[in-house]
This record gives structure tokens, sequence and C-alpha cells, in this order.
């Protein structure tokens, strides 16, 4: 079965750190660049991070630089996203997502929700 099994999030308070974890089955994992997703309330989804099938290249959103890091192990065929610093404002639903060109489909995960508040 191809998925994607989200872990991690929770609440917390502002300042505070989480690792979400997301774990691939099912499909080629080298082969997807995998990207986090973020969807809160009223708000458009945004990218927060991506990082390409070796871990080589990785992007963040502007909103989160300095603050996440995210990273992949392929031999267990799961990517990371360490948050710190957390805010208020990165209260949202994570979402990981696999990613291999726009000629295959993508991959999500189910989502896990992140608070963070005092």
């Amino acid at each position: 079965q191809v998925q994607l099994v989200q872990s991690g999030g929770g609440s917390v308070h502002p300042g505070g750190s989480l690792r979400l974890s997301c774990a691939g089955s099912g499909f080629r994992f080298t082969d997807y660049a995998i990207r986090w997703y973020r969807q809160a309330p009223m708000k458009t989804r945004e990218l927060v991070a991506s990082i390409n099938n070796d871990g080589r290249t990785i992007q963040y959103g502007d909103s989160v630089k300095g603050r996440f890091t995210v990273s992949r192990d392929n031999t267990k065929k799961t990517v990371y996203l360490q948050m710190d610093s957390l805010t208020p404002d990165d209260t949202a639903v994570y979402l990981c997502n696999a990613w291999r060109g726009p000629l295959a489909p993508d991959i999500w995960g189910e989502g896990t929700q992140v608070t963070v508040s005092s």
C-alpha cells in the first residue's frame, strides 16, 4: 500500500520545539522529493519546507527560516521536520507530501495537528 504515515505533533508552549516524522512505504522513497505543508484555519496552504530525494537540496518558507530544519533518512524511508522557537502563528495542520514531478501522482500524509499556545 502506497502511503505516508505521519507522527509527532501535539501541543507546546511558545518557544518550544516539536519534531514531526513522515514515513513512506509502498513506493520507491528515494525517487521522491518530500514537502511539508501546513494549513491553518482561514489561511491558504503554505509550503513550509522541501527536501529533494537525496537530501542535498533544501528550501524553507520565509516564515520558518532559521527555526525549522528538514532532514531525511532514506535508510528508514523517513523525513523529519524539526521545529524550534515555535510561536502561535505556527499553529496548523502539517502535511507531508511526496512529489516526483508533474507527471506522477502526489502522495499525501494524513496530517498532524500542531498547536502552540500559552
